[in-house]
């Protein structure tokens, strides 16, 4: 009997020790959640998130297994922006992932404690989403597009593309952060190639036909298409829009010009893509975002589409269909 009794203590102390241990190795290990959140559509950020989904697959998550991946994608009514983020925020994710200045100004002003990884920012110091290029701060890092910087470059292929060119209408549109700068940004490399720059501000699609309809009355021949949502979201409008004028078009994407704008210079996709999801993965792994210096880009595309140069009837300059990465037929 005593022995029996012993050997009972014995086996109850050890499931009791033991039992713990068990239901510690059956919980589920927590799949990271991303928030994207996006200020355009979900057409016109295809390449983009395309890009930044196989990024993600390299390096080695598979959506639905071991990453899981809300989307918001809003591209009408960008005062939407705070509501969306606040309810991608209400789903404890682990990062948020904010496209174009718009969309990034939106989720830094939701959360101060969640990471954010921004792409498609034009001007991060000036829209308060960091302190610096080299140590962010904060809770954001991402890639900058540079897109003000290269203001004066999309200015001389204009001008190259037609040395009579002398008053050029800039569309841009004063409710988006990172379209600002690009207008402001035009301003010195206009005054040196000695054009004349006219102020197309449209913040909405209705704008733009009465907008071409000015700069054409304002004597501009040529037009050129800063970054900002409303326009990303309508790309191919836009183009028709400059064609119909008669007005060469010089555009900051690739993708603009295979929807019918005449030249487009800046970075491509593919790198601003998989550096977003690099970037998602440092900081899962433990990275802080403000310690994680903004990713400029190094390497350009200009992209002409010669389609649409001969419906405006202008002939392209052999120089600048040799330097040309791509060539829109």
């Amino acid at each position: 009997m005593k022995w029996n009794r012993w050997w009972l203590l014995l086996v109850c102390a050890l499931t009791l020790a033991v039992g713990p241990l068990v239901g510690a190795q059956a919980q589920p290990r927590k799949i990271p959640r991303i928030g994207y959140l996006a200020a355009v559509s979900a057409t016109a950020d295809a390449p983009r998130l395309e890009a930044f989904r196989q990024g993600l697959r390299e390096l080695g998550y598979v959506e639905g297994q071991s990453i899981q991946i809300d989307y918001r994608h809003e591209s009408l009514d960008l005062q939407r922006l705070p509501a969306l983020a606040a309810e991608l925020v209400r789903k404890d994710v682990d990062v948020l992932v904010a496209v174009t200045s718009n969309a990034a100004v939106a989720a830094k002003k939701t959360t101060s404690t969640i990471p954010i990884v921004f792409m498609g920012v034009t001007d991060p110091i000036g829209a308060g989403l960091a302190e610096s290029l080299a140590r962010p701060g904060g809770n954001t890092t991402g890639i900058t597009n540079v897109a003000g910087a290269l203001a004066g470059k999309r200015l001389e292929l204009l001008k190259e593309l037609n040395p009579a060119v002398s008053r050029v209408a800039v569309l841009w549109d004063p409710r988006a952060p990172g379209s600002i700068p690009q207008w402001e940004a035009s301003q010195e490399p206009a005054q040196k190639l000695r054009l004349q720059l006219y102020s197309m501000q449209v913040s909405n699609v209705d704008g733009y036909v009465a907008a071409f309809r000015e700069a054409v009355k304002a004597r501009n021949n040529a037009v050129w298409i800063t970054l900002n949502p409303v326009a990303n979201s309508n790309q191919k409008l836009i183009a028709e829009l400059a064609i119909d004028s008669g007005l060469p078009s010089i555009c900051a994407r690739s993708d603009y010009a295979e929807n019918g704008c005449l030249m487009a210079y800046g970075p491509g996709y593919q790198v601003e893509g998989s550096d977003g999801a690099r970037y998602v993965d440092r900081i899962l792994k433990g990275a802080k975002p403000a310690d994680l210096p903004i990713q400029q880009p190094t390497q350009f595309e200009l992209v002409i589409n010669l389609n649409t140069a001969n419906r405006i009837g202008l002939l392209v300059p052999q120089s600048l269909l040799d330097r040309a990465d791509k060539i829109v037929r």
